[in-house]
């Protein structure tokens, strides 16, 4: 006996949508390396069952006691994708319940010494 197909989307798909409440664009740009710490404001709303859904007290007890994560580890760790856990992310920022550390970028000759290296690097890559 086959099984019927299905033309809806399952709960899985469905969620992420959900979480976000269908918004696709964060309220802050976040990048993909942003290191993400939950702040104080953040630990007394979880020990309290605060605001905000369950992904938002998963996300606050992960980065907390110095366990600072990155974005793209948050969303890896949670399962969602990318989008989603930057919407989520934005919003706690807005609210302060988490500090977001943008990747500081490099002067001019940092950046040439560093860009140096990588081609030091993937030129020793090639001739292996």
């Amino acid at each position: 006996m086959t099984m019927p197909e299905r033309d809806e989307p399952t709960g899985a798909l469905v969620r992420p949508y959900a979480v976000t409440r269908g918004r696709t664009r964060p309220k802050l740009e976040i990048a993909l390396e942003a290191l993400v710490e939950t702040t104080v404001r953040g630990r007394s709303g979880m020990n309290r069952g605060g605001q905000g859904g369950s992904e938002h007290q998963y996300i606050a007890a992960m980065c907390d006691g110095g366990r600072v994560q990155s974005l793209a580890e948050i969303a890896a760790r949670m399962q969602l994708p990318l989008g989603v856990a930057r919407v989520i992310v934005a919003d706690m920022a807005t609210d302060g319940l988490v500090a977001v550390y943008e990747p500081t970028s490099l002067d001019d000759e940092t950046d040439a010494v560093g860009t140096e290296l990588l081609e030091r690097v993937l030129s020793g890559l090639r001739r292996l």
